[in-house]
């Protein structure tokens, strides 16, 4: 499979979106699959990678890319938002995607999943896989663990560094990353997908608690939502048996087209 890229916004935002989108008859009855990584991750994880080979074995299409400043995309990583994270998701999806979708969604690739539910047509997806989903993560989870004097830090310089989880470089926490998250809140009241949603969650979860993928199904009232709860499983969620569980579900969701 060939690396595109993908040119997106314009002047000094314009930057080259990395793709990896492989054929497959799409059709009704069989869906394509769309990955969202999560942050500071890219498409050649553990997860992503597994996903891409099951797509392949089972004739399905699958396209996944990296954001801006993740993996082999252009951009700096501290210029990234939510809201220039979906430009670009949305963008590869018109460009790469045709008939029906499945988003498959990891941590803020979960978020992210919601808000293209929110801004594609009906009828465009067939269901949703979210992985640890953390949506409103910027508002809910990341600025309540953040120190009066990081918050304050924030104010006064914009941004701060701190030690990353994910990445040998520091995770940078910008206001802008702060306050374009309230402008993308999705857990404000029900949550329209239009399609089935199954939520995968660790209860050993520390980064995006268990009750966070509660309190976000109910947002969902009104779609039909399940969820399947792995008892030791952690944040990643990348262990063989956790990927294993994650392409039975996904085959659930395509068998029910």
């Amino acid at each position: 499979m060939q690396q595109q890229f993908l040119q997106t916004g314009s002047g000094k935002n314009r930057r080259r979106i990395a793709v990896l989108a492989a054929p497959g008859i799409v059709s009704r009855h069989r869906p394509g699959i769309v990955w969202l990584g999560g942050w500071r991750s890219h498409m050649s994880g553990t997860k992503a990678e597994a996903l891409a080979k099951w797509c392949a074995a089972s004739g399905l299409a699958c396209c996944r890319h990296d954001y801006s400043g993740h993996g082999s995309s252009g951009g700096k990583f501290a210029d990234g938002t939510i809201s220039r994270w979906l430009e670009e998701s949305l963008g590869v999806f018109e460009r790469f995607c045709k008939g029906p979708q499945i988003l498959v969604g990891s941590s803020m690739g979960g978020w992210i999943a919601l808000r293209m539910a929110q801004e594609l047509p009906k009828r465009r997806l067939h269901a949703m896989l979210l992985i640890a989903p953390a949506a409103d993560f910027t508002g809910e989870l990341l600025w309540p663990s953040l120190s009066a004097r990081q918050k304050a830090a924030i104010a006064a310089n914009g941004c701060i560094e701190v030690p990353s989880h994910h990445s040998p470089g520091p995770d940078v926490y910008t206001s802008a990353l702060f306050s374009d998250g309230k402008r993308n809140q999705v857990l404000t009241g029900l949550i329209e997908t239009n399609c089935p949603v199954h939520i995968l969650q660790g209860r050993r979860d520390s980064e995006v608690p268990f009750t966070h993928a509660i309190k976000l199904a109910s947002h969902l009232a009104g779609e039909k939502v399940s969820m399947t709860m792995v008892p030791d499983g952690d944040h990643r969620l990348s262990r063989p048996q956790d990927i294993a569980l994650m392409l039975g579900l996904l085959e659930n969701l395509v068998e029910a087209a």
